[in-house]
């Protein structure tokens, strides 16, 4: 839905991947793009996500932050040590080595899961702020509230009851 959004719903402009992997355009996604955008969110969703980001950084001229990059970097590192840790238990055959693998992948499945849908949400944001569904102004503050009781035209004191000055 975002790939496709961030084509202006104009399905006639996809590319496998944005056109940014080796398999961009070899494909046959003039013949059915809705189908290979389904495939390759289905088979290469980690690619799809980064695809639709690098398209809109180029649109909108998007910097990746530091923290972006952190982030992603910590990722990779994690999903490294993971498959690091796999292939030495295999080839040691310890079990404890076998658990931790299958623990630090988990982790590493769930923290990638938490930087797509943070990518994702990013991608919206963009799109929202390009299609102009937020106004004007996209983080206004409200207004400020005034309360009071429907039969006092002015709202009662609030607080201790004056007291006299001293010495009176």
């Amino acid at each position: 839905m975002l790939r496709k959004r961030a084509l202006y719903n104009d399905m006639s402009r996809y590319t496998c991947c944005a056109g940014y992997m080796p398999c961009s355009g070899k494909c046959g996604e003039s013949k059915c793009p809705e189908f290979c955008l389904a495939t390759e969110v289905f088979l290469c969703f980690g690619n799809s996500v980064a695809s639709t980001r690098f398209l809109l950084q180029d649109e909108f001229n998007i910097q990746t932050t530091k923290c972006d990059n952190c982030i992603i970097g910590f990722m990779f590192c994690l999903q490294q040590v993971a498959c690091i840790f796999s292939i030495v238990a295999a080839i040691v055959g310890s079990e404890e080595l076998s658990e931790a693998s299958q623990i630090l992948s988990c982790l590493s499945d769930m923290v990638y899961c938490s930087v797509c849908a943070c990518m994702q949400t990013q991608h919206k944001v963009e799109m929202d702020k390009r299609d102009g569904k937020f106004g004007p102004q996209p983080m206004q503050v409200p207004p400020m509230q005034q309360m009071s009781r429907i039969d006092q035209p002015v709202p009662p004191p609030a607080g201790y009851a004056p007291q006299p000055a001293y010495g009176q």
